[in-house]
């Protein structure tokens, strides 16, 4: 992948409306609680466990984390609602005209971490961000598998593009390429897992990716189809609300499927093993990471995805025609999963 300067879209032509931060934080919220809802029945078991907390500079936010379910190990769903005057270098090195402005950030974020290792990790997370003339989205959804399934990597991807061609028939592929690219270990040159959507810098103008390469299959996307229609906040913001609201079709029928598959100690411990990669990305690239240490955030909030157990074996290498080898050399290599044939479940 060759790296360029991220391209820098001008200030856009719709502006926020008045009430723009109380209706974004009213849907990060609400998409927390509907999540957490969604999480308790189907685990059955676990409860969330809730956390408010402040921030000296300005905001804060509530984390919940569930533990020790029928379903899930651990997992997080955390909302944080945070401003101030000094923007993170994260933020001007992206969008220098932003300089000088007090900015406010919102956004709702998701990591579960399941006790089967045929069930996968799930990811997700949506968020807004306005400083002086400057506002976007950003966010998306992944899926992290430890076994191979490719009917559960079809539904996911299916789902998410069917809230994506609702509102824009291009959405679903330069943000389905863009997950590719950002969620990709490039020391370990594998992505996380199967992907779903990635999408940043949304303020409706511009091309639709903004990310720092060239000749990736994102950005040569989105430079074939050109520059689309400029789209209004409201537009961008209801994009968001639909992507938010796939949470529940996307996910709970596969761990429905999985949950009562058979494992050992082989499936556990590889499970574990695979974990690492997990916390390798996330203390290494993780936008949201980086931004929560940059801006003073609550360190417990900010490293919650972090999964319960994990390990790390030197030089481990699956062993031929297993599952384990599958995942390497099928599972985690960008693929076309929506027009996957697969009846197997």
């Amino acid at each position: 992948m060759t790296a360029t300067s991220t391209p820098k879209t001008t200030p856009s032509k719709s502006l926020p409306p008045v009430d723009a931060k109380a209706r974004v934080s009213q849907l990060m919220k609400q998409l927390q609680d509907e999540i957490c809802q969604v999480l308790e029945q189907l685990d059955g078991v676990g409860t969330f466990q809730e956390d408010e907390w402040e921030r000296p500079e300005g905001g804060g936010g509530r984390s919940r984390v569930i533990r020790d379910g029928a379903v899930f190990e651990q997992g997080g769903v955390n909302f944080s609602e945070v401003w101030g005057s000094h923007l993170p270098p994260s933020i001007l090195a992206q969008r220098p005209e932003a300089a000088g402005h007090g900015f406010y950030a919102t956004g709702t974020s998701m990591v579960l971490h399941p006790r089967n290792p045929y069930i996968p990790t799930v990811h997700l997370n949506y968020r807004y961000f306005e400083a002086g003339p400057v506002w976007w989205f950003g966010g998306g959804s992944d899926l992290t598998p430890y076994y191979p399934n490719a009917s559960d990597a079809a539904h996911f991807h299916c789902v998410l593009k069917q809230a994506c061609d609702t509102h824009h028939p291009d959405y679903y592929q330069v943000f389905k390429h863009w997950c590719d690219e950002y969620f990709y270990l490039k020391h370990r040159q594998e992505t996380r897992g199967v992907g779903g959507l990635f999408f940043d810098y949304q303020d409706g103008q511009g091309q639709l990716y903004h990310g720092p390469y060239s000749d990736t299959p994102a950005a040569i996307y989105s430079n074939q189809i050109g520059t689309p229609a400029p789209r209004t906040w409201e537009e961008v913001f209801a994009f968001v609300h639909s992507c938010g609201k796939t949470f529940g079709p996307s996910y709970v029928p596969i761990v429905e499927r999985r949950r009562s598959m058979e494992y050992g100690d082989r499936e556990r411990n590889f499970q574990m093993y695979r974990r690492g990669r997990y916390v390798e990305f996330n203390l290494v690239y993780d936008r949201g990471t980086i931004f929560g240490l940059q801006t003073n955030g609550r360190t417990e909030s900010i490293l919650m995805s972090l999964p319960p157990v994990v390990r790390w074996e030197y030089g481990y290498k699956p062993e031929p025609n297993t599952p384990e080898a599958e995942l390497y050399e099928t599972f985690l290599k960008p693929q076309n999963w929506v027009n996957w044939k697969s009846s197997a479940i």
